[in-house]
């Protein structure tokens, strides 16, 4: 089965970021809307992407937008930096899916779908930080990375689970002493992202650490979005109701809440 061997070979296999998408992330970082969108609009799939998330219905736009430089505006700096980290997912994410029945537009659905949503309840909660707003767009490469390491181990994985019931993080764990959610965290660092959207990710995963506070409420309220948005028939049917363990307990205290949020009409 996966090995800490196997985890190190496809952390060494992942391509760094594109330079283009390092100088519009730099840019972003130090405020520099227009320059981003400039740079950005040198990289063509950077461009199209970026087009086509920001089009999909879940973002309300009534109108095309296909001007890069209108697509910064609109979005803002936050906004900006989630779509390109998005863009490095999208990167990494597999032309053809075997583990999960997944395909490349199912997962910009998902990607579209997660990255609303929690602005929605940054919204909410009246939190303005450009941290909080892009930690959303680490979580689906925990979803890339299972798909990786289980796709020439599927068998394998059904007969455990056929023993035991275990979701997929906990399996991998058990194999290799690494989370999904631990690898995703060495795929940020290589790709230089801030260590607080690390361990807002960590927190994710639903087994409580001793973190800050403001960590620890973020973990809470995006392992909360994750379960709520992989109930979704299309997304149980692609297998991702097995990804991890819901920690009922961990977001006891904003569940009630967290309803309310999801029944506002935007």
């Amino acid at each position: 089965m996966i090995t800490q061997e196997d985890i190190e070979k496809y952390i060494e296999k992942i391509p760094p970021a594109p330079k283009v998408v390092q100088q519009t992330i730099r840019l972003l970082q130090a405020g520099e809307l227009s320059k981003a969108a400039k740079t950005a609009m040198q990289d063509k799939a950077l461009s199209i992407y970026m087009q086509k998330l920001v089009n999909k219905p879940i973002y309300g736009f009534r109108t095309e937008v296909t001007d890069v430089t209108q697509i910064f505006t609109i979005l803002g700096i936050g906004g900006s930096l989630q779509a390109v980290y998005s863009y490095l997912m999208n990167i990494l994410s597999p032309d053809e899916w075997h583990f999960f029945q997944m395909n490349r537009q199912l997962f910009w659905d998902l990607q579209a779908e997660l990255t609303a949503l929690w602005n929605k309840i940054l919204k909410h909660l009246h939190k303005e930080d450009r941290e909080l707003e892009t930690a959303i767009t680490l979580l689906p490469s925990s979803m890339i990375v299972a798909e990786a390491l289980f796709r020439e181990h599927k068998k394998d994985v059904e007969l455990i689970r056929m023993t035991k019931d275990l979701d997929l993080s906990t399996i991998l764990e058990r194999l290799s002493g690494y989370t999904l959610f631990d690898i995703s965290a060495m795929i940020a660092k290589k790709w230089e992202m801030p260590q607080e959207i690390v361990k807002i990710v960590l927190a994710a995963s639903g087994k409580p650490a001793k973190v800050e506070e403001r960590v620890s409420s973020a973990g809470k309220w995006m392992h909360l979005l994750l379960f709520y948005v992989l109930s979704q028939p299309r997304f149980i049917e692609a297998g991702l109701n097995d990804f991890i363990e819901f920690n009922v307990e961990y977001v006891e205290d904003i569940y009630e809440e967290f309803g309310e949020i999801m029944e506002i009409e935007e």
